[in-house]
């Protein structure tokens, strides 16, 4: 489900089978390396939409967050936590976090949601046919992982 109010109105109802939460995490800077942050928050955000897509009433897609890559490991480590305090409380049992950015892989043991990573794909210059037909196929494999870590916790 989408962070939508028609979505969320769903949600309310059946909230008790929706026990997944998904944060994209999207990094931003405006330094040397923002082409790079931008195709990550693109590759992210379009993975986002099919995931949701694929998973429609079993998770929530929450709106990325967004934090700029210069900010100090420290801090978002601390941001996050209250983020998944907040979701844990509110019931939800599985809590990922996607991204592009290879940063959190390293911090994930400092975390109690998991991090799904995966490379950013330079998106750019491709044709939406191609470009969707490879969001796919991300997604598919994305499909065996939530599932393998669904069933490793009951």
């Amino acid at each position: 489900m989408k962070w939508i109010s028609q979505d969320i109105d769903m949600f309310l109802k059946e909230k008790q089978y929706v026990d997944t939460v998904v944060m994209p995490l999207l990094p931003v800077s405006f330094r040397d390396d923002i082409k790079q942050s931008v195709a990550m928050t693109e590759f992210i955000s379009l993975l986002s939409v099919q995931l949701e897509r694929q998973f429609r009433g079993r998770l929530i897609m929450l709106p990325g967050y967004a934090y700029l890559k210069a900010t100090p490991e420290p801090k978002l480590i601390s941001v996050i936590n209250e983020w998944e305090k907040e979701l844990k409380e509110q019931g939800f049992k599985h809590i990922f976090h996607l991204t592009a950015d290879s940063l959190w892989k390293g911090l994930e043991e400092r975390l109690e949601g998991g991090v799904i990573w995966l490379p950013s794909l330079p998106l750019e210059h491709m044709d939406n046919n191609y470009k969707n037909s490879i969001v796919e196929d991300q997604v598919k494999q994305l499909l065996n992982l939530f599932v393998q870590k669904w069933q490793s916790s009951e």
